[in-house]
């Protein structure tokens, strides 16, 4: 493909990109990872924040992890500042696909407790996938500072986050199980429940804790 044809390609992609039909934009978006082009970058990155559907963001990400990281990573970076909590968790999501720490750094305590639960989801995929070696038990003290918080899905997100921390998590988790608050301490012993029995699935290790806190509630009382 000549220079003319190059420039003509990507001024394709990037309306396509932007086309109000998003069966458009997906092809645009596979279309920007099958032929990488740095042009394309800027534009990926700011069609992250807004994009409305999920298969189309998803492929964004995938085309943006065909980029060479060293364009990629300062640009969604300087994305974990935004007001925009989707641009904060769709740069986040893709930094997570990419894996380069060299973005680490950027993976604040503000967003791992960020009170967008996407956006702190997010985070705590990331961080897992991030955190430089020796800097687990630091990364799982401050996502125990999470546990009880939101519903299922997020509790669910938070308690995979903590397993793939591995063994450093058993002393932060038995601390939080002795927490005051119950909705902690239930989510606490599911997640080490989980952590003992991979193959439990999550609801089920939801139902035996709140018996196992409600039990210690009815000791306390007598």
């Amino acid at each position: 493909m000549n220079t003319s044809q190059a420039a003509t390609e990507t001024a394709r992609m990037l309306r396509g990109l932007e086309h109000g039909d998003p069966s458009v934009r997906l092809r645009a978006a596979l279309a920007a990872g099958t032929t990488p082009d740095r042009q394309l970058i800027a534009k990926l990155v700011e069609r992250c924040a807004v994009e409305p559907e999920f298969s189309v963001r998803e492929m964004l990400t995938w085309a943006l992890t065909r980029h060479l990281a060293e364009l990629t990573v300062p640009r969604l970076v300087a994305e974990l500042r935004s007001e925009t909590a989707q641009a904060r968790s769709q740069a986040l999501h893709t930094l997570s696909k990419i894996g380069d720490r060299r973005a680490w750094p950027a993976i604040t305590r503000a967003l791992l407790t960020d009170n967008d639960d996407e956006v702190a989801r997010s985070a705590w995929r990331a961080a897992v996938v991030l955190v430089p070696d020796g800097d687990e038990p630091a990364l799982a003290e401050v996502l125990a500072t999470q546990l009880g918080r939101g519903g299922r899905e997020t509790q669910l997100s938070l308690s995979r986050a903590l397993i793939a921390l591995g063994e450093v998590i058993t002393p932060i988790l038995r601390a939080a199980a002795r927490d005051a608050d119950p909705g902690v301490r239930q989510h606490a012993i599911a997640t080490q429940r989980l952590l003992d029995d991979p193959d439990a699935g999550f609801a089920f290790a939801i139902e035996e804790a709140k018996r196992v806190v409600a039990l210690g509630e009815n000791d306390r009382k007598r």
